[in-house]
């Protein structure tokens, strides 16, 4: 069953009165393909015309929204001969962070990226995407397997941030996220970074820090979420519109300000609507990134990714 936001209801009656139209429809009643055919045709334009002016909030929605693809499908969708790798070698395994070697495209890679779950099962073991201490060591521990035996590092963000918690705290959240943001920047293979869902403070430039960063048109990328930094500055969560809209959160905002580099498509009515589109869409861009990073020496790529951030003004 589809899972409709708020600003997407007069599309939901739509839909909801062609599909009541279609179950019911019969051989006798000739004119019923005609009503559901002008029906679909004034949802896919209602549609078109939403999502061509999401406001930031609106965004921010659609960045959450539970049906988009996740780290598993893309690397159902993408990755081949995939061989994942847990543990941080110091603590023990965590869920939030998922990582291992691949091929994309036929190139061999190491993957690494959040993974939210989409139940609630798969949520509290993934820790719902917000990963311990442990989970950028275990990163730390998949790059330098790159770095060392010369592959090319892609990372899928989405998350709200790091686990906030005490006992992460006690085991260094700070200091993982940290060291983690130095092994990217460190690197001496090409790294690409995509952001397809929320990417929230250091728990996202801890696996970020690429020579090119992706970001599919309905995510969000911020240093707190909308709702953190209302309750900080007006004291109430209720401002987070008001929030979104001066952070400037949205992939067209930040790639007017050089934060990231390539805006991919999603399908129209967002990578929740057709999940297989919007895989293979980044599996195209990422491809390419790394096919126009491939022939950089090592010393070329980690002074590409030291100049890129500079630049940041």
């Amino acid at each position: 069953m589809a899972t409709y936001l708020d600003f997407e209801k007069p599309i939901a009656e739509l839909e909801a009165r062609i599909a009541e139209l279609r179950d019911t429809a019969s051989a006798s009643e000739p004119n019923i393909e005609a009503e559901i055919a002008r029906l679909e045709e004034r949802a896919g334009k209602l549609l078109r015309d939403t999502y061509a002016k999401l406001t930031p909030w609106q965004k921010t929605q659609v960045a959450r929204h539970p049906d988009r693809p996740h780290f598993k499908n893309y690397v159902a969708g993408l990755i081949e001969d995939f061989v994942p790798l847990a543990g941080d070698r110091a603590f023990g395994e965590d869920e939030a962070i998922v990582g291992g070697l691949g091929r994309l495209g036929g190139r061999r890679i190491v993957l690494i990226g959040h993974e939210k779950g989409d139940d609630t099962a798969s949520r509290l073991r993934h820790n719902f995407g917000m990963a311990r201490p442990e989970g950028y060591r275990k990163a730390i521990r998949l790059m330098e397997i790159a770095d060392r035996f010369g592959l090319p590092v892609v990372t899928l963000v989405d998350t709200a941030g790091a686990f906030p918690g005490v006992q992460a705290e006690e085991r260094g959240q700070a200091e993982a996220i940290a060291r983690s943001t130095e092994q990217c920047l460190a690197l001496g293979v090409p790294m690409v970074a995509a952001i397809v869902g929320e990417g929230g403070s250091g728990g996202a430039i801890a696996i970020a820090a690429a020579n090119r960063v992706l970001m599919l048109e309905h995510s969000i990328y911020s240093v707190i979420s909308p709702e953190g930094c209302a309750s900080i500055l007006w004291r109430t969560a209720e401002k987070a519109a008001d929030a979104a809209e001066a952070m400037k959160v949205t992939a067209g905002d930040l790639a007017q300000l050089g934060v990231v580099d390539r805006i991919v498509p999603e399908p129209i009515g967002g990578a929740h609507r057709d999940g297989a589109q919007a895989i293979a869409m980044l599996g195209v861009a990422l491809g390419e990134e790394l096919d126009a990073l491939a022939p950089l020496e090592r010393d070329a790529v980690r002074a590409a990714r030291r100049e890129k951030f500079l630049a940041i003004a």
